[in-house]
């Protein structure tokens, strides 16, 4: 059972720090024939303009090809490894095919080395195991889900998370996705039994700047804490609060809605809170 660990307060940073325990990590050597380089961009596009702000810097880490297709049909699966992926909240599980074959998959709770997974139409209703939507009886909670057959996992893929399959119809199945928001997806789509790993992760304390730094974040300025010239939330006497809602530099107000696709609205069923 993953934990959180908990330091004694020897200094400022530590007094609040947490960190996961990684007590389900079973090797701390990835699969070197899965890995590739990933260059950071330090949230900057093909043509070097900063597009994202406040990315840069972090350690150094190497992308894990992860199994999103779940395409390796009728062929059963022994779990290897228990990984710690830096690319992801999740943890990572080590396939090892009957016929030679390895891959990593985004490690659903419960998941143990040793036990055996398998994909496709027909699969049994366990833990770790990927077949059609189709296929599954309701209440089913899952993850890794398609929004389209064959294309890979594109919903529900984070540490924690799961959706539940709440009905069926003719050629579509309604999921409840942790938003709250039901959505219609295509029968035929593929997901994981499950929710996925590391609970816990949404209970870390950093505790110090200086370890959300690592991860390649740094810190912003507060548009409160700026001129007038610089965002619309500057200046005035003394520590003024602002004076009108949260917005960004350019004025635009926080939480207003910005989806704007009108070929797959009618898909949504019941919007998210």
């Amino acid at each position: 059972m993953m934990g959180v660990k908990k330091y004694n307060p020897t200094s400022p940073g530590r007094r609040f720090q947490t960190v996961s325990d990684f007590s389900e990590i079973t090797t701390d050597k990835p699969c070197k024939s899965l890995l590739k380089p990933l260059r950071k961009t330090g949230g900057r596009n093909n043509s070097g303009c900063v597009t994202v702000w406040h990315r840069g810097g972090g350690n150094r880490k190497a992308y894990r090809i992860i199994d999103f297709k779940r395409n390796k049909t009728g062929v059963p699966a022994m779990v290897g490894s228990i990984e710690y992926d830096p690319n992801r909240s999740a943890r990572i599980a080590l396939l090892k095919y009957r016929d030679g074959e390895k891959r990593y998959i985004i490690a659903p709770s419960g998941l143990q080395v040793g036990d055996e997974v398998v994909s496709g139409k027909g699969a049994e209703i366990k833990v770790g195991n990927a077949l059609p939507l189709s296929d599954m009886p309701l209440g089913t909670f899952i993850h890794n889900i398609e929004l389209r057959p064959g294309e890979g996992a594109r919903l529900v893929r984070s540490a924690g998370a799961s959706a539940q399959l709440i009905a069926k119809e003719d050629k579509n199945v309604q999921i409840k996705f942790p938003s709250g928001e039901v959505r219609l997806i295509p029968s035929g789509c593929m997901a994981t039994i499950g929710q996925i790993s590391n609970l816990d992760h949404e209970n870390i304390s950093f505790g110090k700047a200086g370890r959300v730094r690592w991860l390649g974040k740094k810190s912003h300025v507060r548009g409160v804490a700026m001129n007038p010239i610089d965002h619309p939330l500057g200046g005035g006497e003394g520590k003024a609060s602002g004076g009108r809602p949260a917005c960004s530099p350019w004025g635009k107000p926080e939480g207003v809605k910005t989806r704007h696709n009108i070929k797959t609205d009618r898909f949504i069923i019941k919007r998210r809170k």
